[in-house]
């Protein structure tokens, strides 16, 4: 009995790394861009290739542990895990520290199944379980939502590397303890991998998400026949996976429109808490000179609003129902962006800390509720496949999240920056590419020129960061019509389970 929650401990230890590690860097944006002269396109690489990489490597990862056994795929993903952190740690390019961003994700992919494996092999008994998962859920939630904290704590006394060195000992612990006392699996050596379809699925991603970014500095024809190749991928890869018999992503699970809404409800969730989170931590530290501590205490609101929020949002839903807490939830997200657009950060504190919880809280509502919906609309041979479609939608909605609001932010920054007379044409094109090369910029300038320089992208930041908030308000407007249009009123489960 006392084994069990052991097992539980060493699976929220390894646990909790990888989710931290998917928003511990929001905070670290200035000081990385100032030590690695980051351009504004290598900032968001640097964000995002973690949770890209995961959402694409996570479902084979899965069929690799049930033909290796969950024990051992733990401890490769720990291992991958511990040597992409040093090589993080140590890097000292924007480049090297992607390439070791990614192979972070390759271990988390392996990761997190391999810890949802253990709670469910470990404990037997439903209620047992049931606890025991949602202590693995809350730890994935708190993890991501307090890694910009847990950032500013760790930049404010120590250097940027210490991010990544703290996993170490955490790995370190974990292996000794897995090889210790995890028993060993029942393995399934014909369980098909999928490997090569999920590294054309990866492919695809980082195809169409780099001629995107990229096209936004400057466009040109291998942009182009990129963008047209992650489609050609991406095309290929839906057909392949309709055909197969034993597909990675089960397709027919969304011509169910109770589980391809909420699967869509997941993902810009998701979307909008990543994506709100490295907006405000730039805007705090670039704008208006918080420290990452300061902006971490700063963001603390939402972080508690999302903590708290599942509970509240259970209550919901058991007394009121799916479609209209789920509608009402993505209405309140709309409001919270509207509300924050028109918010002074820098002086209306209470106000922004109020759109924060009322954020956090809608947030944590439509995550559950899209989890709940699926969970009651499969039947139980369809569960997995399920649950794996929406965690793979959970990382790349968090992927997404960065892409969409970096993009958006870059677009309408440079088409706000006023440059200062006088600025050399050189230094101009840096300058409205993004509020962290102006702040470069600003550092090679007499000083006459350089506070005009960062007030012009003070200002540009500002009004972009509201365009974007305000855009972000409409989108989840349209979408909390679409999902009252979408859900049916009641859910009948027993129907359901035949249809899908």
């Amino acid at each position: 009995m006392y084994r069990k929650w052991v097992i539980l401990a060493i699976i929220v230890l390894i646990y909790l790394p990888v989710s931290i590690d998917a928003t511990v860097l929001h905070v670290a944006i200035p000081t990385l861009s100032a030590d690695l002269s980051l351009s504004g396109n290598e900032m968001l690489w640097v964000i995002d290739i973690y949770s890209l990489i995961m959402a694409g490597l996570i479902l084979p990862m899965g069929a690799l542990g049930d033909r290796i056994g969950f024990k051992r795929l733990m401890l490769i993903g720990a291992t991958i895990f511990g040597l992409a952190s040093l090589a993080a740690a140590f890097s000292h390019s924007a480049y090297m520290l992607i390439a070791a961003r990614a192979f972070l994700g390759l271990g988390a992919a392996m990761i997190l199944p391999a810890t949802l494996a253990g709670v469910r092999n470990t404990f037997l008994d439903e209620k047992q379980r049931n606890y025991a998962l949602g202590v693995w859920g809350t730890v994935g939630g708190g993890g991501a939502a307090f890694g910009p904290l847990l950032g500013g704590f760790i930049l404010e006394h120590f250097s940027w590397g210490t991010v990544f060195l703290i996993n170490i000992p955490i790995i370190i612990l974990v292996l000794i303890l897995t090889l210790w006392l995890m028993p060993k699996q029942q393995v399934h050596t014909k369980q098909p991998l999928n490997l090569f379809q999920a590294l054309v699925l990866v492919s695809a991603i980082l195809m169409l998400i780099y001629a995107v970014k990229t096209s936004m500095y400057g466009f040109n024809t291998g942009l182009l026949v990129m963008f047209l190749a992650g489609c050609a991928l991406l095309v290929g890869f839906v057909r392949h996976q309709l055909n197969s018999a034993i597909p990675m992503i089960d397709f027919s699970l969304f011509k169910h429109p109770v589980i391809s809404t909420s699967i869509i409800m997941a993902m810009v969730a998701m979307i909008a808490l990543v994506g709100f989170e490295l907006l405000l931590s730039q805007e705090l530290q670039f704008v208006y000179g918080y420290t990452p501590l300061q902006a971490g205490l700063f963001i603390l609101p939402f972080m508690i609003a999302i903590s708290i929020g599942g509970p509240f949002a259970s209550l919901l839903m058991n007394r009121y129902g799916l479609r209209p807490v789920a509608t009402i939830g993505m209405f309140m997200c709309a409001i919270s962006f509207f509300g924050m657009a028109m918010t002074n950060f820098d002086t209306q504190h209470i106000q922004a800390w109020s759109w924060m919880v009322v954020m956090g809280i809608s947030v944590e509502i439509a995550l559950l509720s899209s989890t709940a919906a699926i969970m009651s609309s499969v039947a139980a041979n369809k569960a997995t496949a399920a649950g794996a479609i929406e965690g793979m939608a959970y990382e790349l909605g968090a992927g997404l999240g960065i892409a969409i609001f970096g993009l958006l932010l870059s677009f309408f920054y440079a088409q706000s920056m006023v440059l200062p007379m006088g600025l050399p044409q050189d230094m101009a094109v840096f300058a409205t590419s993004s509020i962290g090369e102006a702040v470069q910029m600003a550092q090679q300038l007499e000083p006459a020129m350089q506070q005009p320089l960062l007030q012009a992208a003070a200002d540009a930041f500002t009004h972009s960061h509201a365009k974007v908030l305000g855009i972000a308000g409409g989108l989840f407007l349209i979408l909390s019509g679409f999902v009252w249009w979408a859900l049916p009123p009641k859910l009948n489960t027993q129907v359901e389970h035949q249809n899908v």
